[in-house]
Formats: structure tokens, sequence, C-alpha cells
């Protein structure tokens, strides 16, 4: 029997959860420079669920550079969100474009916290959170970014 190799996993869809602050820097990663309408945001009050359906760029194959800059259609859902709040983002201008730079973990009490999304021109959203509980899907197959570039990674 052989090991997994990381080629194995091309066109294979993401499906990724965080459930500390670590596994969030992971997902952090995978979401740096994710573009969605703010259209496609939403927060389930009752079900204390947060979501966003990103374009994500698929960083884990623009890093081979043996393909074309890839984007794919990503699900990510944070649970145990107790409240949301936001900065320099406003839900009347519907045709507003958001781009994730990061999402970081500030602890509480008990494992308790918020999650912050940092977006590109100052804007950033905060969840309260009871505990990390979040997932990241693909939902579509890859297509070639638009741009046909990768973003710029920050060193």
């Amino acid at each position: 029997m052989t090991d997994a190799r990381f080629e194995d996993g091309r066109e294979k869809p993401l499906n990724l959860g965080a459930q500390d602050a670590d596994e969030l820097q992971v997902l952090s990663a995978l979401i740096q420079d994710a573009i969605f309408p703010i259209t496609e945001m939403t927060w389930q009050a009752r079900q204390r669920r947060f979501g966003l359906l990103l374009n994500r760029f698929r960083w884990e194959e623009g890093a081979r550079g043996q393909t074309a800059p890839e984007r794919v259609q990503s699900i990510l859902v944070v649970d145990n969100v107790m409240s949301v709040a936001s900065q320099g983002v406003d839900r009347a201008e519907t045709d507003m474009i958001l781009s994730v730079l990061s999402a970081t973990f500030e602890a509480g009490d008990d494992g308790a916290g918020d999650i912050v999304f940092t977006l590109a021109g100052d804007g950033a959203i905060r969840l309260r959170v009871e505990a990390i509980e979040m997932t990241l899907k693909d939902v579509t197959r890859p297509y070639v970014a638009p741009s046909k570039k990768a973003p710029k990674h920050p060193e």
C-alpha cells in the first residue's frame, strides 16, 4: 500500500472544518483574497449560523503553477454565532463586492470569543461565537480566474 500524494487530491473539492484557532488559520489562508457580493452573506439568528458564498482563489492549485489560476465557489459556514457586527459594510449597497483578507480569532472566556473577518478597504465582520465551529466546502467545479492572474500573496 502506498501513501496518498498531494497530487492525488487534484480536482477534489475542499470540505474542511475548524474547531480551534490553529485550524481557523488554515481556513483563513484558503479564503484569503476570496470575493463575494454583499448579497451572499447571511446570518440565521435562530440557528445561530452565519454563512458566506465565496469565490475563492484556489491557493492549493495556484502554488504549483501547473495550471492557469483558478477560483471556485465555496460555502463558508460559522455555527454557534451569538451576534454579528460589521464595520465599513453597507448592506444597502447591494452591488458591493467584498474581499476577504483574513479570518482571526480573539479568545474570550471558556472557548468563546470573536471571529473577525478583515476585509479589503478597511471593512470587517465580527462574529461573537460560543465556540469555534467553521466549515469551508467547495460547491462548484474550479474555473479559470477571470483575471487569469493570481492575487499577490503576502510573504
